[in-house]
């Protein structure tokens, strides 16, 4: 299973950015997808999941400005960035909790994509 993740770049202050990050290979369902997010000397941290179902999370730093979403016949959750912060600045990391077959399950990790909020 890989995760490829896209999207990130830089954006002024008050700006909006849109993460994709698609799973691929032998699939059976992914119950949870999400991102996290490492600023530079912090530890990584949750930005907000979805499950399959649609139910979503979001950190308290996010809220009211970042959607996430997912389309579950593409395997692909995407994050919607509004009003953006310098305080956002990090790498961006997807997740996926996957299940291969109905017995076997577990976490896999994007590449990361760098999201730069400055003016």
């Amino acid at each position: 299973v890989q995760l490829q993740a896209s999207g990130g770049g830089l954006v002024q202050p008050g700006g909006s950015l849109r993460l994709s990050c698609a799973a691929s290979g032998s699939i059976f369902s992914i119950p949870v997808m999400g991102w996290y997010r490492q600023a530079p000397g912090k530890q990584r941290r949750s930005v907000s999941s979805i499950t399959s179902g649609g139910s979503t999370n979001y950190a308290d730093s996010v809220k009211g400005r970042f959607t996430i979403s997912r389309d579950n016949a593409k395997n692909t959750v995407y994050l919607q960035m509004n009003s953006l912060k310098p305080e956002d600045t990090a790498v961006y990391y997807c997740y996926a909790d996957v299940r291969t077959t109905v017995y076997s399950r577990r976490d896999y990790w994007g590449q990361g994509t760098l999201v730069t909020v400055s003016s």
